[in-house]
């Protein structure tokens, strides 16, 4: 298992996105790197071994994992993320409610570059044309990812794409296993680990449908079913953070940009459904 993503991705974001799927010696490392990275950089490999009670091997097979030739390369890294990262106290919240949404707007503007960077061209390419293509879209998003699904199916029937979503768990895998070898499932899950999303999934491989998925970790249960998968690493700086968080702004973002491609895509079959979509949002608003 290693990182697959862009070969400019931060250390944090590789982080986010790779250590639910390491050995525990090894999440054991990419957490304390995270947690810490000014510590990081002024340790040697054998210092970091010491003080997180591993072996060294265990610190450089961590490196490596995280895309890096070895741990003098992720120091680097870890300099480099901290020298990007935004310092300015005005960026802190000042206790009031208004000074904490300032605070995390910021914060999230500040770490766009962090969630895009486990994206690739060809994934994105092949997901908007296997959208286009398609004779039938199953949008599958479930727990806390669910409202994105309904969302992205909404946005898609709006550019002329039609896509269901269904809600009911037994309903999910009733549809996907009838999808055939000409339909999608795009999957929404930003754990990569819900066990209802897991069992739609493997309802559409069965039925021969080509199976998507817009998720937050490159090494999952969703990433080992999906045919392709876009990896959007979440705003939060570890993997515990993103536990107790759970922001889910970075895949809405993901998935607005994927609807707009493929309108782009689509050319004037994009643009009639637009144009026939903003006449029915005309038609429905009146003057108070």
């Amino acid at each position: 298992m290693a990182w697959t993503g862009s070969a400019d991705a931060p250390l944090t974001a590789r982080i986010t996105a790779l250590a639910p799927s390491l050995h525990p010696g090894e999440r054991r490392v990419a957490e304390a790197i995270a947690n810490d990275l000014g510590t990081a950089v002024e340790r040697t490999a054998q210092e970091a071994a010491d003080a997180i009670g591993v072996g060294r091997a265990t610190v450089v097979r961590t490196a490596q994992a995280l895309g890096y030739e070895g741990y003098p390369q992720l120091r680097v890294a870890a300099a480099r993320d901290l020298a990007l990262r935004t310092t300015d106290a005005a960026l802190l919240a000042d206790g009031t409610i208004l000074g904490g949404l300032r605070a995390s707007a910021e914060r999230f503007a500040a770490r766009l570059g962090h969630s895009l960077s486990g994206l690739t061209e060809e994934a994105l390419q092949d997901v908007v044309g296997a959208l286009d293509r398609a004779t039938r879209v199953l949008v599958v998003a479930n727990g806390l990812s669910s409202p994105l699904g309904l969302d992205l199916a909404l946005r898609l029937n709006a550019a002329g794409r039609p896509a269901e979503h269904l809600s009911d768990a037994l309903a999910q895998r009733i549809a996907a296993r009838q999808l055939g070898p000409d339909a999608v499932c795009l999957v929404v899950s930003g754990s990569g680990a819900n066990e209802t999303t897991l069992a739609t999934m493997g309802a559409a491989r069965a039925g021969g449908g080509r199976v998507l998925a817009i998720t937050s970790f490159a090494q999952s249960a969703v990433t080992e079913i999906a045919d392709t998968a876009l990896i959007v690493p979440s705003v939060n700086d570890t993997f515990q953070d993103e536990l107790l968080h759970t922001s889910r702004a970075a895949l809405m973002l993901v998935s607005e940009a994927l609807v707009d491609a493929l309108l782009t895509r689509r050319g004037d079959r994009g643009r009639d459904a637009r144009a026939a979509a903003l006449e029915v949002l005309g038609s429905s608003i009146r003057e108070s």
